[in-house]
């Protein structure tokens, strides 16, 4: 039997492991195992944008994974597994104590909110986000910020450790420090529990915590303080160096690698953010976007380092050496809400009748409401949910596009690029009383594929050539209608991936590299790549149409913003906000 590698992949919802070939790509077993606390929403409250992950789900749906992925694999299998690679989700920190413990796994803890893992999607932190884009303005030294768009988001990694030490005086003191999902994968992974002696990767340093060689690593002592106080001796406690994904973190913990049959030899590389690896997977080179389609996305780029622009570009999620492709450029951009905004929509539609269904039959509360088999109607129902967007899309594609429909704004959950805003949302305008589901839908779908392209002009009037637009993730998969839309808009041919784990494969070419079986990144993408499923080719005639509604869009995009911005416009609540130190 050939190497195998092992590619772990958490992503909002759910761990998917793939068993995977090194020398072919071909994948021989998987698994997937949803996070059983996340699933029930617990510690979540997504009217104040806060969204917190329990590490219990992702090292308990590991192990659920881990052995589905064992019961699955061909005999002897295992046995030729020579590496591990592991991404997740990013901007996602937790605070950790002095052995490497995320503190919501101490009993003190654990019912904790801000001692959990703060995931990529929490918005709680605009305020924060805010203060640090006006220290940056007022910084007379470096701008920590040039390689970040120019601005900083309250979805990244100092936004949200400044909300938890200013409002949780508990949690801030007990950290030891803080470190990402992907970065405390790793080290579980390999059993390291000095957080001192952790391998932290690039691509999260360099996208999230304004990490750059040419400043000496992370923002300064300086910086920091002056940013807060209470952030002082922080920058020492957490790490100067970075490494790219392909790099070793270490050897597999012998009792992780004796309960799951693996060898002990097997080799763990350094982690990385989730849409960067699947770049990896995707197969993505110069001249490439590759978008992950999924609740959110990320439109990643590489570039040979200096060839993209010769400066900063604005508005994206930062421009970092190796943090896709080691020795190439790594350009991130991405909307805040993409399949997020379709389920926003599916839930509007089907929670009611959902909750109908739940509390009113088996009663005599509605005419036959007795004669009601309570189980029966709510799979009905739920099937009904589960079935909405499908129809929904079909319904789209049978009608004709037409200059005057309604026009959506997709920033439901505030816009990641270009130029980041949390404070922006979303909107509907053109609605008469003719408007019905489909209409609302298919509005929805325009907007995020505007998203997408206007994301695509930042980049080409910076100098970002793009020859070739890629997609991967459940929605590219799944949804033939909106691939055309987005093809349509954007005016160029779209390709989608073959493998439906492109982030999974991603981390197990990583994993090859680690492990010696192949030089670099790009032989393991030559080898183990899966190639491209279908194609989606512009209709010059639609696209005529969506051009002058793209000018409608971006006409509503200036407003809201606009209006967002005025200062009668109620914000946050004036109870979360918290005296600072020397404030009244």
């Amino acid at each position: 039997m050939e190497e195998q590698c092992i590619g772990i992949d958490y992503g909002t919802d759910s761990v998917r492991i793939i068993l995977a070939g090194a020398g072919s790509g071909l994948v021989c077993a998987e698994a997937v195992a949803a996070y059983p606390r996340w699933k029930r929403g617990l510690w979540c409250d997504p009217a104040e944008s806060r969204f917190r992950q329990h590490p219990l789900d992702y090292l308990e749906s590991l192990e659920t994974a881990m052995n589905e992925l064992r019961a699955k694999a061909p005999p002897g299998a295992f046995d030729a597994v020579r590496g591990i690679g592991v991404d997740a989700t990013g901007s996602t920190p937790v605070a950790v104590d002095a052995e490497g413990l995320p503190l919501s796994l101490r009993p003190e803890f654990a019912e904790d909110p801000d001692a959990m893992f703060i995931l990529w999607k929490d918005h709680s932190a605009i305020d924060e986000s805010e203060d640090i884009n006006r220290a940056l303005a007022a910084h007379d030294g470096e701008n920590f910020a040039r390689y970040s768009g120019g601005a900083y988001s309250p979805e990244w990694f100092w936004s949200k450790i400044l909300r938890v030490v200013r409002r949780n005086q508990a949690v801030g003191k007990a950290a030891a420090t803080w470190v990402e999902h992907s970065d405390w994968m790793p080290a579980w992974l390999t059993g390291n529990r000095n957080p001192a002696t952790w391998t932290r990767n690039r691509c999260a340093a360099g996208h999230k915590a304004m990490w750059h060689a040419s400043w000496g690593g992370l923002p300064s002592e300086e910086f920091l303080v002056g940013l807060e106080p209470r952030l002082a001796g922080l920058r020492a406690r957490l790490y100067e160096t970075t490494v790219t994904a392909e790099r070793p973190a270490g050897t597999l913990d012998p009792a992780l690698a004796a309960g799951w049959g693996l060898p002990s030899s097997v080799i763990v590389a350094a982690g990385a953010i989730d849409a960067h690896v699947g770049a990896v997977g995707g197969g993505i080179g110069p001249g490439d976007m590759l978008k992950i389609m999924g609740t959110s996305t990320c439109d990643m780029i590489v570039a040979k380092k200096g060839s993209a622009t010769g400066r900063p570009i604005r508005g994206i999620c930062g421009q970092v050496d190796g943090s896709i492709l080691p020795g190439f450029e790594g350009l991130e951009a991405g909307q805040s809400a993409f399949g997020d905004a379709y389920a926003w929509l599916r839930s509007l539609i089907s929670d009611p009748l959902l909750g109908f269904a739940a509390s009113c039959t088996g009663t005599k509360d509605v005419p036959g409401g007795a004669n009601f088999d309570h189980e029966t109607v709510v799979r009905f129902v739920e099937a009904y949910r589960d079935e909405l967007l499908s129809r929904l899309s079909d319904g789209a594609a049978l009608r004709p596009v037409v200059p005057g429909a309604p026009i959506a704004l997709d920033w439901l959950n505030g816009r990641r690029t270009p130029d980041v805003d949390p404070r922006v949302e979303g909107a509907f305008v053109g609605l008469s009383l003719g408007a019905d589901a489909v209409e609302l839908f298919r509005a929805l779908v325009e907007a995020t594929a505007f998203g997408s392209r206007r994301i695509l002009e930042r980049f080409e009037e910076e100098g970002v050539g793009v020859s070739r637009v890629i997609a991967t993730g459940g929605v590219a998969r799944e949804s033939p209608y909106i691939m055309r839309v987005v093809a349509d808009v954007m005016r160029r041919p779209v390709f989608v991936i073959a493998s439906d784990q492109a982030m999974a494969l991603g981390a197990a070419m990583l994993a090859a590299v680690a492990s010696g079986i192949h030089p670099d990144a790009q032989a393991a993408q030559a080898a183990m790549g899966g190639g491209m499923s279908a194609g989606y080719e512009p209709d010059p005639g639609r696209a005529a149409i969506y051009d002058e509604r793209y000018g409608r869009y971006l006409a509503l995009g200036g407003f809201a913003e606009e209006y967002a911005h005025r200062t009668w416009k109620p914000q946050r609540l004036d109870s979360e906000r918290v005296a600072r130190p020397g404030s009244s």
